[in-house]
């Protein structure tokens, strides 16, 4: 036990350090609108928060539970020149435009607006591309960082951020998660809106680290109440899932064979998720898994419609390789080329760009490095 405790000690203190409370580095009151240039790179996305509305206004949503879920039409504008995957964050608030992530407008939106806002948005392919944020994040880094990511994978998606009430600290995980549980029926909620827009043809998913748990969480509430999922969500994109294998896989059962397709990045080296597995009382998480593992093989291998990633090779600009699903331009890519389009993963996508390491799976299938792969399909047959 003694031993237990100075491992998660000293785990947290280098995680500290090497950037997963980075968040609070970033000023308050990023989110003061301001005036920007007429021909600015925007993206104008819809925002559903479980969290209390802030005084403010260049907060907007502080870290604790609301007494509803609140609407909110952001536009974030970008500056030009910036390489893909990175936010310019503000030094000082609200930011200058010309060089740092800043919003144009806030306009409040009641929930019964949400469907004219679905119109509105939802472009030639009439897709909506909704995100769940992870553990220890503000909501004005929510906001940054999913406009950036909507903005570089160029999905043609229209953008859509469900925020819960993460504290925003390192050392409150516990309640972190018992918060993202909480907002579990507004994210229901809010799925089953999006499906029944006329205006919406398809939904794709990505949850991040602990929103993960929420993402699957809603979608199981959805399919025990509705006897499945709607058809028109058919991606489930989970980045670095902080989630248990054994309790995924129980989830995947209970929504049964009518759930979206789900593909799961996954790293060794996920120094965030090492942390989680600590505090989870040593269960390894399902976004750090093993792949030469033949235990996990076998946890993996006969679930049908999911696809494993294996980002182990990569690193990323956090320096805790816990946002590569953002900050990999290749991995930016991959989402918004292929995944939100709706295209399946194969082990013949050789033609596909990829740095060095990169492996990639098929739907069913599990690749890790160096080129292992599990295809379920195939021993079922």
């Amino acid at each position: 036990m003694r031993h237990r405790l100075q491992s998660l000690a000293g785990l947290i203190s280098a995680l500290a350090v090497l950037g997963l409370g980075a968040c609070a580095g970033h000023p308050r009151g990023m989110l003061l609108p301001v005036d920007v240039p007429a021909k600015t790179t925007v993206v104008d996305l819809l925002a559903a928060t479980t969290r209390d509305p802030a005084e403010d206004p260049g907060v907007l949503f502080g870290g604790g539970r609301g007494a509803g879920v609140s609407y909110a039409n952001i536009t974030v504008s970008l500056p030009e020149g910036r390489p893909v995957g990175s936010v310019q964050w503000p030094r000082n608030t609200p930011g200058d435009p010309s060089t740092d992530f800043v919003v144009s407008s806030v306009t409040p939106l009641p929930e019964d607006r949400l469907l004219d806002w679905f119109k509105k948005a939802g472009g030639k392919k009439r897709r909506v591309f909704v995100f769940v944020h992870g553990f220890n994040t503000r909501f004005d880094t929510a906001t940054f960082r999913f406009a950036q990511l909507a903005h570089d994978s160029d999905a043609d998606a229209a953008p859509v951020l469900f925020s819960w009430p993460s504290r925003g600290r390192l050392l409150d995980y516990k309640l972190d998660h018992q918060n993202a549980t909480y907002s579990r029926s507004d994210l229901a909620r809010l799925l089953r809106a999006a499906a029944s827009s006329p205006s919406v043809g398809e939904i794709t998913i990505l949850a991040h680290s602990m929103g993960g748990w929420l993402a699957v969480e809603a979608l199981r509430q959805i399919a025990l109440q509705d006897r499945g999922v709607p058809s028109k969500i058919k991606n489930l994109i989970l980045a670095s899932p902080d989630l248990d294998i054994g309790v995924f896989r129980r989830q995947l059962e209970d929504i049964g064979p009518r759930r979206p397709r789900v593909t799961l990045f996954v790293s060794q080296n996920d120094r965030a998720l090492r942390l989680s597995r600590l505090i989870s009382g040593g269960m390894t998480r399902l976004g750090a898994v093993d792949l030469t593992s033949e235990a996990y093989q076998q946890q993996l291998a006969d679930l049908p419609g999911v696809t494993v990633i294996d980002l182990s090779a990569l690193s990323g600009g956090d320096r805790i390789n816990h946002s590569l699903y953002a900050e990999s331009p290749v991995i930016v890519r991959l989402i918004g080329d292929r995944l939100i389009d709706g295209q399946v993963m194969t082990d013949a996508d050789a033609s596909f760009p990829l740095v060095a390491g990169d492996v990639i799976g098929a739907a069913g299938t599990v690749l890790a490095t160096p080129f292992f792969i599990i295809d379920s399909a195939a021993q079922s047959r």
